[in-house]
């Protein structure tokens, strides 16, 4: 709680009245960037009473979330489309209007450059934009993933640009997003939050922003501590999924199921948490995140070669996939060159529309580089725009008896749950299962090849 004062300065009214306005709902929210971070966490603050303006550079995603249309899975579509009608959410491109927001978030992209460098290029247009129209009196907190040290050695200099002194005239924190998309128990709400500020002015009005939406928020000693936190979450999945694919390759060279080895070994009731092999590892923040950490370790002159080597064997994966599906086809006497592949899901993971950083897109780059004619289908990705490895605009087929027949090998993904394996494995020649979605299927499983 801020300190008592016998005498209370101009900067404590500044931040008791910011923190007053948070508390009763009267703040309006501010946030930069409409994806799968920044939509969720806006309709939630709306849900609790606060006026929210989003702020996106494409205008199409602007102009849905101002008409109340959805495009995010994690989003109920009822819900934005009531905040919208009731004006307690809207869209805009005009970031002018970041002079009219009480609190700041900024919640766009933090991908990595081609040379996998760490590229902050949009955290830094938020930031500029921010200065622009920055006032006494505003929080401003950071939730896209990045390295330590960004909050206050890249978005601080640039918002003190204004002549604004943070801790007195505005208040600056980092509070790391905790996204699962698809993931049903754990949402926005009912996950643990970590924030660090500034100062503690900066800490104490933050932790009090998410509080009025999130069940347990965690405050941390600083912004680098909670950045740290954040790379270190999936940095630790990253190397967990590295270990077990490296047992999938030793394992494919022994002849043994990995599967079986990994659901025996998920017995044992301490000592282990289980993670599964597959194709390699997508999404915004696994493929992406160690890389941010490595870089930034390298400026201590320190080398994080544990991380870098689990990067390494995540990205062979990919390679085994294709040397997989060359070794089946092999067993019917046919060549990859020219074999028809039918992709079976590319999303990222299972039952999500997501397709950052597939795993897919990267093998079945590989696949037609090797002469491969690549078909697809996903229910839930209807179209794949070239990017991410894939160089060619694709659409979903019907999975139908006859495209799976006509397939020479079908590759399966994405274990997507709306799929009929058995009615896969009943029409397809041949499967090669990167995530053992067939486990079930009894009937015809001499055509199966599992990773």
């Amino acid at each position: 709680m801020f300190e008592f004062k016998q005498v209370i300065t101009e900067q404590d009214k500044i931040a008791l009245e910011l923190k007053k306005k948070i508390e009763n709902h009267t703040a309006q929210v501010g946030v930069i960037g409409l994806g799968y971070v920044g939509l969720p966490l806006a309709v939630e603050k709306g849900k609790v009473g606060f006026k929210v303006i989003g702020f996106d550079i494409n205008p199409e995603r602007a102009a849905k979330v101002d008409a109340g249309i959805n495009y995010i899975g994690d989003v109920k579509d009822h819900e934005l489309k009531e905040l919208a009608e009731n004006k307690m959410i809207r869209g805009t491109t005009d970031f002018t209007l970041l002079a009219d927001c009480d609190v700041i978030i900024i919640c766009v992209p933090t991908p990595l450059t081609t040379t996998r460098d760490p590229d902050v290029s949009y955290m830094k247009a938020s930031a500029e934009e921010i200065a622009k129209h920055l006032r006494p009196g505003q929080l401003v907190t950071l939730e896209s993933t990045t390295y330590p040290g960004t909050t206050e050695e890249v978005i601080l200099p640039i918002l003190e640009k204004s002549g604004l002194k943070v801790g007195k005239d505005f208040f600056l924190a980092f509070s790391p997003e905790r996204v699962d998309p698809g993931n049903k128990r754990f949402t926005t709400k009912n996950t643990s939050k970590v924030v660090g500020g500034v100062t503690p002015y900066c800490l104490e009005i933050a932790y009090a922003l998410y509080k009025q939406t999130i069940i347990n928020v965690v405050p941390v000693s600083s912004p680098s501590a909670a950045e740290l936190t954040k790379v270190f979450e999936n940095t630790y999945r990253a190397v967990n999924i590295a270990l077990v694919n490296e047992l999938m390759l030793l394992c494919d060279r022994m002849g043994l199921d990995v599967w079986e080895i990994v659901e025996a070994a998920a017995t044992k009731p301490f000592g282990i948490h289980t993670f599964y092999p597959g194709p390699g590892v997508g999404g915004h923040c696994i493929p992406i995140d160690p890389f941010y950490l490595t870089w930034k370790a390298r400026e201590y002159d320190f080398h994080t070669r544990f991380i870098e080597l689990a990067g390494e064997i995540n990205v062979e994966v990919s390679y085994y996939v294709v040397n997989k599906v060359f070794r089946a086809l092999n067993t019917q006497k046919k060549s990859l060159k020219e074999a028809k592949i039918l992709i079976l899901g590319v999303a990222y993971k299972k039952d999500i529309d997501d397709v950052r950083e597939s795993p897919a897109l990267i093998i079945m780059e590989r696949l037609r580089q090797e002469g491969a004619i690549l078909t697809y289908h996903d229910p839930l990705v209807p179209a794949i725009e070239p990017h991410g490895g894939c160089t060619v605009q694709m659409e979903s087929t019907d999975l139908t008896a006859e495209a799976l027949a006509e397939a020479d090998c079908v590759l399966i993904i994405t274990d997507h749950s709306c799929i009929d394996y058995d009615f896969v494995v009943e029409h397809a020649q041949l499967i090669v299962d990167t995530r053992n979605a067939t486990k079930k299927v009894k009937k015809n499983r001499e055509k199966i090849f599992k990773i």
